[in-house]
């Protein structure tokens, strides 16, 4: 059992995370500017999985480092359990596309995990054990001497999403985290962290260009339109928990809101 005590079920959900009219914009050295977000507000409920798309350069990762802390608004407010975000928060963890990028070659599997411990005071036989769980949570116990180098993509990911649950977020948010894996990788994947978000009640924002993907994890669905990006659309996603790749994906409700996402991303470009 993973160490301390990760939320349980919340029988009522509320808003763990609110957004309050964001913008920002980028200056450079000869004060041109450039606007990335235009006044966006909305508010993710505790155990929600909010995906998140728009065309490439809209912003999306902008907005993921701005709920994170590593970046600041140019207005507006972003808090979290009603506590103002205004630098990087232990409770909020980022997971990148470029996984293999964020993990350290020189150290296991094993040491690659405890570094997501840094900063939280747990060490000896309790942080030990908090490894050896969340190694266990993603499938990667007999993988714990070996480096990640010698790692598939997808095992890869594993480090790097376990390094992440080993500091029990609160809210996890996951920018393009499948893009560069196979097919058949990227589903196992979906639905680990799918299973893994249910079990231990952890918030998750996703952003992705893939449409099928967004409608397959998400509860609801944010879409935003080009730069300065704007909230344009937010579609309630009411499939079935727990999904399946078979089951989910043949559901006619799918096909719907993937066609309806799919004529918004044509019209936008998507």
């Amino acid at each position: 059992m993973i160490y301390g005590s990760f939320a349980e079920t919340v029988a009522n959900p509320k808003p763990i995370l609110e957004i309050s009219n964001i913008s920002k914009q980028f200056y450079s050295a000869e004060n041109a500017h450039l606007d990335a977000l235009n006044n966006i507000s909305f508010s993710v409920e505790e155990g929600e999985t909010l995906g998140i798309i728009g065309p490439s350069g809209c912003g999306k990762t902008t907005l993921l480092r701005i709920l994170s802390g590593l970046l600041t608004p140019s207005s507006g407010q972003v808090s979290l359990e009603g506590k103002t975000i205004v630098a990087p928060d232990p409770r909020v963890i980022l997971v990148f596309q470029e996984y293999s990028k964020s993990l350290f070659p020189w150290e296991t599997v094993e040491g690659n995990v405890r570094f997501g411990l840094e900063g939280l005071g747990l060490a000896g036989s309790d942080a030990k054990d908090a490894v050896q769980s969340v190694l266990s949570l993603v499938g990667l116990t007999d993988f714990a001497k070996e480096y990640p180098w010698r790692l598939s993509g997808g095992m890869q990911q594993r480090v790097a999403l376990g390094r992440a649950l080993v500091r029990q977020p609160k809210l996890l948010l996951m920018d393009e985290p499948f893009g560069s894996l196979d097919a058949y990788t990227r589903y196992i994947l979906e639905d680990e962290v799918l299973s893994l978000a249910s079990r231990l009640n952890i918030t998750i924002l996703l952003v992705t260009h893939d449409i099928d993907e967004v409608v397959y994890m998400s509860d609801r669905i944010l879409v935003l339109s080009r730069r300065p990006a704007t909230i344009i659309k937010v579609e309630q996603v009411n499939l079935s928990r727990p999904r399946t790749q078979v089951n989910t994906r043949s559901d006619p409700e799918f096909g719907r809101i993937r066609a309806e996402l799919m004529l918004i991303a044509q019209r936008t470009g998507y």
